[in-house]
């Protein structure tokens, strides 16, 4: 798991006035909060903070005052029509600490042939891993699958000291068997060539 190192600035600032001032300075809002500690409200760079995000779950290591905290993105608000950062939550972590988090599940392979479908019934599997530790993302093989075919929380092969946060026997990805197109009504096209007579 990559670990991405971020300056950090503390702010005394708060409220909507505040949060703009930042943004335009290119820099995202935050609050850092964990481990029965009071919330500290910081700024973050936004665009190296924006490349991080590209990696689920990542490892932010923190340099705030000359004390380094670790810390993972737990909520993160972005624009709705622009995409950019609004504000961010995070998560305090210590080294050998087990969290709870979302690891995003990736399909490989081709389902057998006939048009059937893929549906992902969960985008991610809820699981608890070493915080420093946490996989990037579970890649499930779905070679050959037939309609009709599920596979399980269970059958999703976990890092090691990964383990599943759902129950065995969850849903994750089910293979569905692929439309008929609908057959016309009958008459219909008939009283379309009457018409035209």
């Amino acid at each position: 798991m990559s670990e991405v190192k971020l300056a950090v600035e503390t702010r005394t600032e708060f409220g909507k006035g505040a949060a703009r001032r930042i943004r335009r300075e290119s820099k995202v809002p935050a609050v850092l909060y964990g481990h029965g500690t009071d919330p500290v409200h910081i700024t973050l760079p936004g665009h190296e903070l924006h490349l991080a995000l590209r990696t689920s779950n990542v490892l932010l290591s923190l340099d705030i005052e000359g004390k380094t905290e670790l810390a993972i993105p737990k909520a993160v608000q972005r624009d709705a029509l622009r995409g950019s950062l609004e504000h961010v939550d995070l998560l305090l972590v210590k080294r050998g600490e087990t969290v709870g988090v979302d690891i995003p599940v990736v399909a490989e392979g081709e389902l057998a042939p006939g048009g059937n479908l893929l549906e992902y019934v969960l985008n991610s599997l809820p699981v608890e891993a070493e915080a420093t530790h946490i996989p990037q993302q579970l890649t499930v093989s779905v070679e050959g699958l037939e309609a009709g075919a599920s596979i399980l929380a269970k059958d999703i092969a976990l890092p090691s000291g990964t383990k599943l946060a759902v129950e065995d026997d969850t849903v994750v990805l089910q293979v569905l068997a692929a439309q008929a197109e609908e057959a016309p009504e009958e008459g219909a096209g008939e009283g379309a060539e009457t018409a035209e007579v």
